[in-house]
């Protein structure tokens, strides 16, 4: 949106503790215009809403747009899940693009996206969301400052909130003894931006997970040494096997409608027969099964370590001055250390009791969207998917729209549906039972979850 778009009628004005909230009736605010926010005002709108939607940065993409100051995108950047996996149902990528895109033409997709659907009139940009509270009858009071209040804080009121800040952006940073007095640089992989970060420098990088496994990588190429330490061993898929892409030939698999063990030792078996026995590279042997942990997508990290690039070590004991010793008593001493140990979800505008937040910090939601005692609060994208997110927020996104169209046309039949279902908040949706980590707190098997909204939204059109 433009500045030309706050010459509109005035909104009737509330007043609430001295200030003035204007009531934007049965408008939905959606936060954020990355790719969950950009289909939720898509799928908010083609079931009948208003809707405004609310981005601090000045572009759509969210985590995609690099440009973006929470982005954790890096210049080498590609999807791990093949187009057909990440792609909206609704809008295919083009045919000619790689199996796997590079993370600018993902932007440019859901660029496309934007204008396609005829989003963007629905955005302001440059806008912050800085608290959100709940009325008396089930509405959100939104206070914003940027371009949408001409610069000054604003209250307006919504009849639902539809939070899309991502999940990607707060750093988890792990504390270790001796760490404050370590006199080399620690960065986390949010920060990382471009291998020349890491060019002729002794790189340790901190973290099994599939960024930590590709900054090792690019380290291995760019850096004069590089030590990767994991907590545990891992199972490292490759990207393609037998010429296409790995969750292509994991997804037939599934479709055969083998049991979870059967399923666990074909791809245990797949992964032996193409990547080998990585405790011959001295990398440690597994200690779970296959989907017991998020998928580790990554062809390159045992090629480096065989050729010496990648010095595989356990996790760190301890930090010196100058030195990190690791628990086997091995000592390294890195310039650099890059803490590739993920993020935490973190909702800045919202009191941690209305997402059900419980003493560990992880909102605990009904589909991983809606908090029990807050029918009109919706998180959209909060999901760690063993696939592409995009289609999953395509169809968690409808469900959402269709529950809130309910609640309008169809009040008695959708407190009913709460009633039975707003207490689903432990539900697992993952393919097998995870290793207890932050990391899997969102975790969830694409067909398990498809099938729990699949079979939501059908209740939902049989009760409106």
């Amino acid at each position: 949106m433009t500045y030309d778009n706050l010459a509109r009628p005035e909104e009737a004005t509330i007043w609430r503790g001295g200030t003035p909230v204007f009531d934007r009736s049965d408008t939905v605010c959606v936060i954020g215009a990355g790719a969950s926010g950009l289909v939720a005002i898509k799928n908010l709108r083609e079931h009948g809403f208003a809707v405004d939607c609310y981005e601090r940065e000045t572009g759509v993409g969210g985590a995609w747009n690099w440009r973006h100051d929470r982005s954790p995108v890096y210049a080498s950047t590609h999807l791990i899940s093949s187009k057909p996996f990440t792609q909206f149902p609704d809008f295919p990528m083009p045919d000619s693009w790689p199996d796997y895109p590079h993370h600018s033409q993902v932007l440019a997709y859901l660029e496309r996206y934007t204008e396609h659907f005829g989003l963007r009139e629905h955005i302001w940009f440059g806008t912050e969301v800085t608290n959100v509270q709940p009325t008396e009858d089930g509405a959100w009071d939104v206070t914003i400052k940027g371009a949408r209040g001409g610069g000054a804080a604003r209250t307006q009121r919504y009849s639902a909130v539809v939070v899309a800040n991502g999940h990607n952006w707060s750093p988890k940073l792990p504390s270790y003894e001796g760490l404050d007095g370590f006199s080399g640089e620690v960065i986390h992989a949010a920060a990382y931006k471009d291998a020349a970060q890491l060019r002729g420098r002794r790189v340790l990088v901190v973290g099994g997970g599939n960024t930590g496994a590709d900054i090792a990588v690019e380290a291995a190429q760019q850096a004069a040494r590089c030590w990767h330490s994991t907590r545990r061993g891992y199972w490292y898929l490759p990207k393609y096997v037998r010429g296409r892409p790995a969750d292509q030939v994991s997804d037939a698999v599934l479709a055969l409608g083998l049991p979870l063990r059967l399923r666990q030792w074909f791809v245990q078996r797949t992964v032996r027969n193409t990547v080998g026995d990585v405790t011959r590279f001295g990398m440690p042997a597994p200690d779970h099964r296959v989907f017991e942990t998020h998928p580790i997508v990554n062809s390159q990290l045992v090629y480096y370590v065989g050729h010496g690039g990648i010095t595989p070590v356990p996790d760190v004991a301890r930090f010196d001055r100058t030195s990190v010793e690791f628990t086997d008593g091995r000592v390294a001493e890195p310039d650099l250390v890059v803490f590739a140990t993920g993020y935490l979800p973190r909702f800045e505008f919202l009191a941690p009791d209305l997402l059900n937040v419980d003493g560990e910090g992880r909102p605990r939601l009904y589909l991983h969207a809606i908090p029990p005692h807050q029918p009109t609060l919706a998180v959209v994208g909060l999901l760690q998917p063993d696939s592409g997110v995009f289609a999953l927020v395509h169809w968690q996104t409808q469900t959402i729209a269709r529950w809130l169209r309910m609640r309008q046309t169809a009040p008695d039949k959708a407190s009913q549906f709460w009633a039975r279902h707003h207490r689903e908040v432990g539900t697992p949706f993952a393919a097998a039972k995870m290793k207890r980590s932050t990391r899997h707190w969102f975790e969830v098997s694409h067909t398990v979850y498809l099938k729990a909204l699949e079979k939501t939204l059908k209740e939902l059109e049989v009760a409106r």
